[in-house]
């Protein structure tokens, strides 16, 4: 039996597929096992030839990507790299909504000025990386992280004042999910830091004020949290973000475990910053980045929450914070929404 990495290639253009297809088979550990270059043509192609691991472009003739995206994931679930241009805004937010719609990550295509051999470097990197990513059903006519209602018991008063929320690999979709099942009018500020391609990473929070109720932008040095209640402030590409003296700060500091901005560095801070007062949760996401800052948020009372196993695209950081003892709870996503409203709501009933 075959060990090689099974990819499918879509690009419109031919020149561009076919350098692709070049660059997967020069590495010995890939079989293209198909082409396409058009947006049905490659759903039809991935149901009959059952690839690992399928690399898509965004704008396709017939077909968009994101249309084929919405498909493989509804019907043939298979880990999808989308791999597109990031010249204008709406490639970055096409690319964004095919993560939303299921896809794994996003790389931009070369650009032409690369040293030689380094883009086709992290292209391969990153096709072997998706096609080892375990990916669900993904319908956009429902959610694709709902889970049998259970009864679970009413989450004890807490007086939280803030929400802290770290996520990476998978993490554009969960971040819509989560903030989608949150009313806007709790009343405590949202501090969001995820992981994202750099070349794609400056429109995020653009992108994500357009799929919530929730205003979401990116944090501004000194300004204070009482002003930002409903919004999603989030660290921006390339500074972690931090909280102090109620006010949240920009940080130009070397990487934590190779990550910046760091979720620890976000958790760390706020940990020290609000005494007990604040709840954080640990999304899917590669690596260990959270797990000790979410383990510091619990030292000092605050409510800690991982995502669950089943609902995460890769439960890489939250599996780290569980095996730590940083979790007070394990949850579907679908459940940590509800969750923190509550807590948020009992904060209000004892005051």
């Amino acid at each position: 039996m075959s060990s090689l990495i099974r990819v499918l290639v879509v690009e419109d253009s031919a020149t561009v597929r076919d350098m692709l297809c070049e660059v997967l088979r020069s590495d010995g550990g890939f079989e293209v096992v198909g082409a396409a270059g058009d947006g049905q043509v490659a759903i039809d192609l991935c149901r009959e030839l059952r690839p690992d691991v399928v690399t898509m472009d965004m704008m396709l003739p017939r077909l968009s990507g994101l249309a084929a995206t919405e498909q493989i994931m509804a019907f043939c679930p298979t880990p999808i790299l989308i791999v597109s241009a990031s010249f204008n805004r709406a490639d970055v937010f096409n690319s964004y909504d095919a993560l939303a719609a299921g896809a794994v990550d996003v790389l931009e295509k070369p650009l032409g000025n690369e040293p030689a051999g380094e883009w086709e470097r992290r292209f391969l990197d990153a096709v072997h990386l998706v096609s080892r990513i375990r990916v669900i059903t993904h319908l956009r006519a429902r959610s694709s992280f709902a889970t049998t209602a259970t009864a679970r018991p009413q989450p004890e008063a807490r007086d939280v004042r803030l929400i802290a929320i770290g996520a990476s690999t998978g993490g554009p979709a969960a971040v819509v999910a989560l903030l989608r099942s949150m009313p806007v009018g709790l009343g405590v500020p949202v501090l969001v830091v995820i992981h994202l391609n750099p070349q794609f990473g400056h429109d995020f929070a653009d992108w994500l004020d357009t799929q919530t109720a929730w205003r979401a932008c990116f944090a501004t040095d000194g300004e204070p949290l009482a002003e930002n209640l409903g919004t999603a402030i989030l660290a921006p590409p390339g500074m972690h973000m931090i909280v102090r003296n109620r006010r949240v700060h920009l940080d130009d500091g070397p990487e934590r475990l190779s990550c910046k901005p760091s979720v620890d560095v976000l958790f760390s801070s706020i940990a020290a910053e609000c005494d007990g007062h604040a709840a954080a949760v640990l999304l899917t996401g590669m690596g260990r980045d959270g797990a000790a800052g979410l383990l510091a948020v619990r030292r000092s009372g605050g409510e800690t929450i991982v995502q669950d196993e089943a609902t995460s695209i890769v439960y890489g950081m939250p599996r780290e914070a569980a095996s730590i003892g940083a979790a007070r709870r394990i949850l579907p996503l679908g459940e940590i929404g509800p969750a923190l409203t509550g807590l948020v709501r009992a904060r209000s009933a004892v005051r």
